[in-house]
């Protein structure tokens, strides 16, 4: 029996942390959905698989000859960039899909159904989490066959790990705002990308930002997109990590406890 079938068995009188548990059930119920998807259009990856393997090679070999960094390799110096731009590119597909299936009324199907209405986003944002996870390991066997040599230790890439998926799951959350607040996908993803474009290049992650003109270097080397490169950089490398670390961990948290109340906020009150 699904979830969202067992879910109508659920007394009135039921305990905050029961319904919490039928919630990740549902959540997860709906993740499994999207997920099925993905075998009958593959086209749905083509953000964390085609897309960053192109920005790879174009930055590797098209532009790493006249970038310097030091005190490492260009390669190892990109390598977090496209990490948390390819986690933070994918974080678009959730507003995107939240927006097709508004369209398209399935959402209105889901509502009708005895299941927690937070499961619809939930889900959504939970689907692009593990599509991250798979982003940052088709990129790390990328990275290494061109060069990537991390020096990090097996904690430092976990703490990597964690602060990508944070960093990720709170713009899905973000995503999913847009998704409700916008009239179609392709408004979605235009407001999207006039967001996410200049935080993602005017940052750390390509290039230096002391390379920058003075009235930039401020913005870019203090946004959040920098600090998570920065940090996450320090960690697959073994470098130290100074304040990037509780600084880009203090962002995320901060942006998912902005957005997630938010979106829910939203979400019911187009139901109405």
């Amino acid at each position: 029996m699904s979830s969202l079938t067992a879910a109508k068995q659920l007394p009135a009188q039921t305990g905050l942390w029961d319904r919490f548990i039928w919630a990740l059930a549902d959540s997860w119920t709906i993740a499994k959905r999207n997920l099925r998807h993905i075998p009958r259009n593959p086209e749905l990856l083509l953000d964390v698989t085609i897309q960053p393997v192109i920005f790879v090679l174009l930055f590797r070999y098209v532009f790493g000859g006249a970038i310097k960094v030091p005190g490492t390799s260009y390669v190892n110096y990109l390598m977090a960039g496209i990490f948390v731009q390819t986690v933070v590119f994918s974080s678009l597909t959730t507003g995107i899909g939240l927006s097709h299936d508004l369209k398209l009324g399935l959402v209105d199907r889901f509502r009708s159904l005895p299941m927690s209405r937070v499961a619809v986003l939930a889900g959504r944002t939970l689907t692009d989490l593990l599509r991250g996870i798979l982003a940052v390991v088709i990129m790390t066997v990328v990275g290494v066959a061109v060069g990537f040599r991390p020096a990090g230790s097996f904690t430092g890439w976990l703490a990597a790990l964690g602060l990508i998926l944070l960093f990720g799951f709170a713009l899905s959350w973000a995503g999913v705002v847009a998704g409700v607040l916008m009239r179609s996908p392709e408004s979605v993803q235009a407001a999207m990308f006039v967001v996410v474009f200049p935080l993602t290049f005017a940052s750390s992650a390509f290039v230096p930002t002391s390379t920058m003109p003075d009235w930039l270097q401020t913005f870019a080397a203090h946004q959040p997109f920098s600090l998570v490169v920065n940090a996450v950089r320090s960690y697959i490398l073994g470098q130290p990590v100074g304040s990037a670390g509780w600084q880009s961990l203090v962002w995320g948290l901060a942006l998912v406890v902005i957005f997630v109340p938010l979106s829910v906020y939203l979400y019911e009150r187009k139901a109405v």
